[in-house]
């Protein structure tokens, strides 16, 4: 099946891919994933995301921001530091960011300050944003529609809402983000059902690897990480849902990340 796909979500500067990158990246390639975005969840870790994207490129780029859970990391210096960082031509988003009040690793009045701040600085580079919200929809909407007219787009990453959280993020002109949880029986279920409401125009498809490995993988492997070759899998469940074939499905979904992105064209 020639598939080309992007994975706009992956960790490859998590520790699990410390001892085999080069051959997770040749296996992607393989699987017709040869696009890749490396998240960036704090300030060390996004300048690694840039790093390691500048060392095996083509076909990797990166976002940079603070995750939520980093929030109380963020001091004065952060603006500037990050705005840098945001400068490289291998940085497409602003994020991880947004606001996660399940776990509260960072506290609440933290996090609305340094996603605030990041909105801010989409605003002012003009790249789109990278969000991540658990537990706190109304507070990030609230934010995420004081400041959307500034900014020029964004994806909800790893989408496991509501139909009405959905459809505000899709009020808001926004891209939806869908992992390998919709391939899970027993939490995947209530986003099978609303697969069929993301306008195909808005939908990005990511492993957000090495978490979520897709629970109908056969055969599993034996580490249980999950890897960007597996998104050709994923794409194959969501296109079955969607009565479509995983070629289609890959073509529209290539062409949306191109275009939220600014990603060159490769073959």
């Amino acid at each position: 099946m020639n598939m080309k796909l992007v994975d706009i979500g992956v960790n490859l500067t998590d520790r699990a891919f410390a001892s085999d990158l080069t051959d997770v990246l040749a296996r992607s390639r393989e699987a017709g994933v040869n696009k890749l975005i490396v998240t960036g969840t704090n300030l060390a870790e996004s300048r690694q995301a840039i790093e390691l994207c500048h060392h095996q490129s083509p076909g990797l780029w990166c976002t940079a921001g603070v995750h939520p859970h980093h929030a109380k990391e963020w001091t004065e210096s952060h603006y500037a530091d990050l705005k840098t960082l945001l400068e490289h031509p291998l940085v497409v988003a602003v994020g991880e960011t947004g606001l996660d009040f399940n776990r509260n690793f960072s506290p609440p009045e933290q996090q609305l300050l340094a996603f605030e701040q990041q909105l801010k600085l989409a605003a002012e580079t003009g790249l789109p944003l990278f969000l991540h919200e658990r537990d706190a929809h109304e507070q990030q909407l609230q934010l995420l529609r004081q400041y959307r007219s500034q900014i020029s787009g964004g994806v909800i990453h790893c989408f496991t809402g509501s139909e009405k959280e959905l459809e505000n993020y899709l009020e808001l002109d926004l891209y939806v983000g869908i992992t390998g949880w919709i391939c899970d029986e027993r939490r995947g279920l209530h986003l099978q059902e609303l697969i069929h409401l993301i306008p195909t125009n808005r939908l990005l498809l990511e492993t957000d690897c090495p978490y979520l490995l897709p629970r109908t993988l056969r055969p599993k492997p034996k580490s249980r990480r999950n890897e960007p070759q597996y998104l050709a899998h994923i794409a194959e469940q969501v296109a079955d849902l969607l009565k479509t074939d995983a070629v289609t499905l890959a073509q529209q979904t290539t062409e949306n990340a191109t275009t939220l992105f600014g990603l060159p064209c490769l073959d």
